[in-house]
């Protein structure tokens, strides 16, 4: 059978191209072979399943494993203690009739006839003393019924065996209990009152830390593709094209497999840098892609969290990356953000990046189309972006279109502005992206791909004359840090005392660059 990148369910080694996950397994490893019950809360399609099902095929010599999954549970399930301690009980002997069929300590769960929680209680007690190994159980998607009171009880129920196993031993409940699932059930609001007040409680206060860095670095990338390169043989460079993946994806698992799935199997296997952009434009379109269409309707829905992200992507607001928040815990809970090596919190990757500015963008022309429309002119000669005619062109459509009262309205929105021109203009031939280095209130460096040409387009709002020198030597060191020789300055000048300047080249430190002012 040949091997696939997979980006549906749970990743199996003998059918897909996998990373090898050996170092963070024996993380995982650690906390089950101590008795640790934890969490392993992951943003959407982030490994959680796959890591599961490893567990259980790695370990299951040494430990009886009970996967379970409430994904799908009827709302039967919790409506009463007798139908959830029921159903429980034939989930568990139904299991243990599929991976054990012939054990017969699983007669315990086969005759059980408990009716509540404390009957459902004894009933582990037995099961786990007759077990001649530790019983680990495991329970996917937890936070599919983490809002059910009952269920919350159940996962009471269970902190409190485990704190009791100190008189009990260790034997007398589940050696380990492993929840999974993107909510922390750690802090989950529950209706504890008729009044349907709710409070913050911690039904699983006595889970481990869990720590385990289940992104895919460039290295592991790596490894990948040389086990897809030696069944395939195209004669792809393996460190460039890994490289090139992380640079999109900040290893995001699911973005990593969706970015190789679509040049092996949409792409003709051109395993290069261009098809790896691509790929990458073929994902932030968001067709038949989980992850952007739930970024879509997260920002929909949420007003704060996309507040949040408009203010990190558009116009480089800096927030700590501090859990304390409640927006930036939500934002990180769906991988939406993380930390930089400043602390601050930045866009997770460059694919989110582009859906938000594509997001953002269309409501922006959706609602402003009748101002701003860049196809007057054309902004490309001989297959090749004229950028100096972009920016300037850009400054004269906002001269036009907007008057001083809309002031206030441009200096929250005017990258965005910029953003919502120059897409349409590199639609199907071009990509941009924010070097994250630069992303602040006062600066934000663009880099734009067209064709094999980059364009760097620094955007920053006015601050005064020395601030303006300081962009333009901060420009220069950027175009001499990427190698180039001509760069973009677009500033954005809501100064009373302004002075109308023309577009102009200046040199600085051997740099040419092109300064328009709106």
């Amino acid at each position: 059978m040949q091997k696939e990148f997979n980006v549906t369910g749970s990743c199996n080694p003998e059918w897909h191209y996998m990373v090898d996950t050996a170092k963070r397994f024996e993380a995982i490893e650690r906390l089950i072979d101590t008795g640790k019950y934890f969490t392993i809360n992951r943003a959407r399609q982030f490994g959680k399943t796959t890591t599961l099902q490893m567990i259980w095929r790695r370990l299951s010599d040494r430990y009886v494993i009970i996967p379970l999954s409430f994904e799908g549970v009827a709302d039967e399930m919790f409506e009463s203690h007798a139908t959830f301690a029921r159903l429980f009980v034939k989930k568990m002997a139904d299991r243990l009739e599929r991976i054990c069929p012939d054990c017969a300590f699983a007669n315990v769960w086969k005759n059980s006839t408990a009716t509540n929680l404390d009957e459902l209680s004894f009933v582990i007690t037995q099961f786990t003393t007759q077990c001649p190994k530790p019983v680990v159980l495991t329970i996917d998607e937890v936070d599919k019924s983490s809002d059910n009171q009952l269920y919350l009880s159940f996962l009471g129920m269970l902190r409190n065996k485990y704190l009791q196993r100190n008189e009990d031993g260790m034997n007398s409940t589940f050696h380990s209990v492993i929840l999974a699932g993107v909510y922390d059930v750690k802090n989950l609001k529950l209706k504890i009152r008729p009044d349907e007040e709710k409070k913050y409680n911690s039904p699983w206060n006595i889970a481990a830390d869990f720590h385990v860095d289940m992104t895919f670095h460039p290295e592991e990338i790596a490894q990948m593709l040389g086990d897809y390169e030696q069944d395939v043989h195209t004669g792809m460079d393996i460190k460039a094209i890994s490289e090139e993946i992380y640079r999109y994806t900040s290893g995001y698992p699911v973005l990593v497999s969706y970015i190789c799935k679509l040049i092996d199997e949409r792409l003709d296997r051109q395993w290069d840098c261009d098809h790896v952009q691509a790929a990458v434009k073929i994902i932030s379109k968001g067709e038949n892609v989980t992850l952007i269409d739930d970024l879509s309707k997260n920002l929909e829905n949420y007003s704060q969290l996309r507040e949040l992200l408009y203010n990190i992507a558009i116009n480089g607001v800096e927030y700590s990356y501090s859990m304390v928040d409640a927006n930036i815990r939500f934002a990180h809970m769906f991988a939406y953000i993380r930390e930089n090596e400043r602390g601050k919190a930045m866009i997770h990757n460059l694919i989110f990046e582009e859906a938000l500015f594509v997001y953002f963008g269309n409501k922006y022309m959706t609602e402003q189309a009748t101002k701003l429309s860049p196809f007057v002119l054309s902004y490309v000669q001989d297959g090749r972006l004229d950028m100096e005619h972009i920016v300037t062109r850009f400054r004269d459509l906002l001269r036009e279109e907007y008057r001083e009262e809309d002031e206030a309205f441009l200096e929250r929105q005017g990258r965005l502005i910029f953003l919502s021109f120059l897409k349409p203009i590199i639609n199907g031939v071009g990509f941009y992206y924010v070097e994250p280095q630069t992303r602040s209130n006062r600066r934000m460096d663009l880099v734009v791909t067209y064709g094999r040409e980059e364009f760097v387009v620094e955007l920053k709002i006015w601050r005064g004359d020395k601030y303006e020198q300081n962009g333009r030597e901060q420009l220069s060191e950027y175009l001499t840090i990427r190698g180039m020789d001509e760069g973009y300055l677009v500033t954005f000048d809501f100064s009373k005392n302004r002075e109308s300047k023309e577009p102009q080249w200046v040199e600085v430190n051997g740099k040419r660059i092109f300064e328009v002012v709106v």
